[in-house]
C-alpha cells in the first residue's frame, strides 16, 4: 500500500528479487492519478516479467481475497495513527495479516557520511533546514548532494534515477509542481539533487561526486538510507501530532536533534507541549528552537490589496494546515482582503477543495499533471483579484502564466540561541572524521 514513494523502496530492497514472496499489486493512494498502471518490468526485475499492477486502493479488499494474499505492506506516510489501525483492522479483517517495515534491509548504507532532514509532519518547515543544512555543509568546504525522498509520478522507467543541477533539467523529467518545489531552491543554492525510483542506484550515482549526502526527507517519512546525523522537524502549530502520527512519531523516536521551529508565530503554550513530548519520546536528543521568518518580495502590491493566497500543495492537503507561509505574509502586510478562491476553482482543484474542507481560503498549489497546471492556472486567471501571494518555495511563474502580478513569500530557518546547527554539524563532522566505522 503506497503513494509512488516508500512503496517502490521497500519493493525494490526486500521484494524485487526475493522469491520466498510473490508481490500481486502495489495500491495507490493520497497522490491523484498515479494508480491504474504497472510498475514496469524493467525496474520489477526478473520475477515480474510483466511488471506489477498499481490498483486504487480502494480494491484492496478485493485484491487480497481474489489472489489469497497473506501479508500487506502499508508503506507511505502522513498518516493519523487511528486511521492507521483502522486500516489494519480492515486488512485483518479481510484475512491477511499487516505488515509495517523498517528493517536493515530496507535501510541502504552509505559510503559517504549522510546527514538526514526529516519531520514529524508535512509541512514543518523541513526544506528551509535542509537549505540551510546544506549551506553549512557546502560552506565547509566539501561537495554537498542532496537526495530527495520520492515524488515518481510519471514514466516510471525514466524516473528510475534523475539528476537535478540546473532549471533545464526541471524541464527534462517533467517535474511537477509539486518536485519543482523541492528541486528548484536547491538547485538556485547550487546543489546537485537526485531523485526517482530505485534509490540504491541513486545513492550509488549520488556517491560518486559527493563527500556528504543530505537526504531530503518527504511528508514525514523515515530515510531510506543509514543515518550519521538525522535532523528532525517537529511543527508547533499542530502540538500533539509527533505523538500520533505514522511514522513521524518513529522520526521523532530516532532523532540526534529536533528543531521545534515557527517559535515565532506559535503558542508558547503549544511550543512547551512539544518540547514535552520530544523528551518523552527520545530524551537523548537535542532539542533547539528555530524561527521561520517570512519576507515577500513585492510587499506593495500587497498592502491594502484584495489578493490571492497560492500555498504549497501537500502541506495544505494530506498535512492539514489551513495556511502557509503566504496567508501570514497577506495578513502581516495588511492586505485588504483574503479573496476566497473556492468559488473560482474548476476540475481537479474544485475536486481538491471536497476531498480536503479544511484548507478554506487558501489556493493549494496542485500540479500533478499538465491538466491539473492548466487548471490551477485558469482558477488564478478567473479569480477577482489585485495581486497573487505564493507561499510556495518555487517561483510559480516559471511553471504558470497568470494575468495577475505575482508576489513571493519565503522564509528560512533561523536557530534561536546556541547550539544552532552551525555548532552542531561542525562538531559533528569532526568527530565523524574521526570515528565513523568504514
Amino acid at each position: 500500500m503506497g503513494a509512488a514513494g516508500r512503496d517502490f523502496h521497500d519493493f525494490n530492497t526486500f521484494f524485487r528479487d526475493n522469491e520466498d514472496y510473490e508481490v500481486v499489486a502495489f495500491t495507490a493512494a493520497q497522490i491523484p492519478n498515479i494508480d491504474d498502471r504497472r510498475y514496469p518490468p524493467e525496474l520489477a526485475g526478473r520475477l515480474y516479467p510483466e511488471g506489477i499492477p498499481i490498483r486504487p486502493e480502494a480494491e484492496l479488499e478485493a485484491l487480497i481475497r481474489e489472489n489469497g494474499v497473506q501479508q500487506v505492506v502499508f508503506a507511505y506516510s502522513d498518516v493519523p495513527h487511528l486511521e492507521l489501525m483502522h486500516t489494519a483492522s480492515k486488512v485483518l479483517g479481510w484475512g491477511a495479516d499487516f505488515r509495517l517495515m523498517g528493517n536493515q534491509y530496507i535501510r541502504c548504507r552509505s559510503s559517504v557520511p549522510v546527514v538526514s532532514v526529516c519531520a514529524v509532519r508535512t509541512g514543518s518547515g523541513k526544506s528551509p533546514a535542509t537549505r540551510k543544512v546544506c549551506a553549512i555543509l557546502k560552506g565547509m568546504g566539501l561537495k554537498v548532494v542532496a537526495i530527495r525522498h520520492p515524488m515518481p509520478y510519471g514514466d516510471l522507467v525514466k524516473q528510475e534515477c534523475q539528476r537535478f543541477a540546473e532549471h533545464k533539467d526541471l524541464d527534462k523529467y517533467e517535474t511537477t509542481i509539486e518536485e519543482r518545489e523541492e528541486y528548484e531552491p536547491l538547485i538556485d543554492n547550487g546543489i546537485v539533487v537526485y531523485a526517482g525510483v530505485d534509490y540504491g542506484k541513486i545513492l550509488k550515482a549520488a556517491e560518486k561526486e559527493a563527500d556528504v549526502i543530505v537526504w531530503d526527507g518527504g511528508n514525514n517519512d523515515f530515510p531510506f538510507y543509514r543515518s550519521d546525523l538525522q535532523i528532525v522537524i517537529a511543527d508547533p502549530h499542530r502540538p500533539g501530532h509527533e505523538l500520533t502520527y505514522y511514522p513521524g512519531e518513529t522520526n521523532a523516536r530516532t532523532a540526534d536533534v529536533v528543531i521545534i521551529n515557527k517559535v515565532q508565530t506559535a503558542d508558547r503554550k503549544d511550543i512547551l507541549t512539544v518540547r514535552e513530548n520530544i523528551k518523552l519520546l527520545n530524551p537523548e536528543a537535542l532539542i533547539i528552537d528555530a524561527a521561520s521568518p517570512i519576507t515577500a518580495d513585492r510587499p506593495e502590491l500587497v498592502t491594502g490589496k484584495r489578493v490571492l493566497v497560492v500555498e504549497d500543495g501537500p502541506t495544505v492537503t494530506h498535512g492539514g494546515m489551513a495556511f502557509g507561509a503566504g496567508l501570514i505574509a497577506a495578513e502581516d502586510l495588511r492586505a485588504a482582503e483574503i479573496v476566497d478562491p473556492r468559488k473560482y476553482a474548476v476540475g481537479s482543484i474544485a475536486e481538491t477543495y471536497e476531498r480536503y474542507p479544511h484548507i478554506g481560503r487558501v489556493l493549494p498549489a496542485m500540479g500533478y499533471s499538465p491538466e491539473q497546471v492548466r487548471e490551477l492556472k485558469e482558477t488564478i486567471d478567473r479569480a477577482d483579484c489585485d495581486a497573487v501571494v505564493t507561499g510556495t518555495p518555487i517561483d510559480i511563474r516559471r511553471v504558470v502564466e497568470v494575468n495577475k502580478p505575482v508576489v513571493r513569500a519565503r522564509y528560512e530557518v533561523a536557530e534561536v540561541g546556541r547550539p544552532n546547527l552551525q555548532d552542531i554539524i561542525t562538531q559533528w563532522y569532526a568527530g565523524l572524521r574521526r570515528d565513523r566505522p568504514q
